[in-house]
């Protein structure tokens, strides 16, 4: 099985890591079912988050016995350092453990530091006095932040959307995290699920020998089909990399990642899906997405009151209400 080593903390996780936000879609008794089977099967590191409602729960649910054989990382998105130690505490006991292996901030807008305004930082460096968390990790989406993260020398681990979609910026992060010593975890390795080849997929992050990925898995089937890739791992091959070439050449320029930053909307438009739905007709089974129900949910784009809170939250920087208008008028040519 590979493995990978998330630079200075030295803890040694599987490259099957397991992104647990999908779980929170199924039940109780499912999740704990898929969590351990991943554990027995060999993967060794689990990630969620505060946000991803009963996500830890799960978790704690599933591996309360056994916390010492795997690592585990939780975010807090909290702004102030009081809500940090509110979010702390709650995950502390939601995953039923004493400590986080390790603590990100999710997704901030700025790159939390020692005697900053905002007290998050000095309060990451508390909870770590204490023995509550080993490592301080960062999560984000933009560019300008992790790449302060990384030269800050503050944080352990960067978390960021790292694919076979990657741009050369994307990958000038994963060399300079390796240069500092810092672990590289990989979200959004199917970006967001137009990557429907997922040991191509594998193949080409097997090149990065510092890179972790998380795959959220929420099905049995998906399991498998990565558990597979711990005796066989997948090798790049000149087929492979044709279709790296030809997905890149389909995906090039602005498009929707689905991250679900821009949510919610405030007429209920299901953004980080309708935003990329002319990608899914493209690229996954469309019976799915012409149902009743996906009509429905398309149809509220004309619903929308061009606030544009979705575009001022958007890490990627995308015209989301143009966007939305677009992947309406092709959906219609569909129906």
């Amino acid at each position: 099985m590979d493995n990978v080593t998330l630079g200075k903390t030295g803890l040694v996780v599987s490259k099957n890591g397991f992104g647990a936000l999908p779980i929170q879609r199924i039940t109780k008794k499912d999740a704990v079912y898929l969590l351990q089977k991943a554990f027995y099967n060999g993967i060794n590191y689990f990630d969620t988050a505060r946000w991803y409602s009963d996500s830890e729960e799960k978790l704690g649910a599933a591996f309360c016995y056994i916390r010492d054989k795997i690592t585990i990382s939780t975010k807090t998105g909290a702004q102030t350092a009081e809500d940090f130690w509110k979010d702390l505490n709650q995950s502390l006991e939601n995953l039923q453990t004493d400590y986080i292996d390790i603590y990100q901030f999710h997704n901030p807008a700025f790159c939390p530091k020692p005697g900053d305004e905002s007290g998050l930082y000095d309060a990451m460096l508390e909870a770590k006095k204490q023995g509550k968390i080993r490592f301080i990790g960062i999560t984000n989406h933009r560019l300008s932040v992790a790449k302060e993260a990384i030269e800050s020398n503050l944080y352990d681990t960067l978390q960021f959307p790292f694919s076979y979609l990657a741009s050369d910026a994307d990958i000038e992060l994963v060399k300079a995290c390796k240069k500092n010593n810092m672990g590289f975890i990989a979200m959004k390795a199917l970006s967001g699920g137009l990557i429907t080849d997922s040991a191509t997929a594998y193949a080409y992050l097997a090149q990065f020998d510092n890179v972790a990925p998380i795959w959220g898995m929420q099905r049995e089937s998906e399991l498998d089909e990565f558990l597979s890739y711990n005796d066989t791992p997948p090798v790049l091959t000149e087929d492979m990399k044709k279709k790296i070439e030809h997905d890149r050449k389909e995906l090039a320029g602005d498009f929707c990642r689905g991250c679900g930053y821009c949510m919610p909307c405030p007429v209920g438009i299901e953004i980080n899906n309708c935003a990329r739905m002319s990608l899914l007709l493209r690229r996954a089974p469309q019976e799915m997405n012409l149902s009743k129900e996906w009509q429905e949910k398309m149809r509220k784009i004309e619903d929308c009151l061009h606030c544009n809170q979705c575009m001022s939250k958007c890490p990627y920087g995308l015209n989301t209400p143009e966007l939305l208008k677009k992947n309406y008028e092709d959906y219609k040519t569909f129906l």
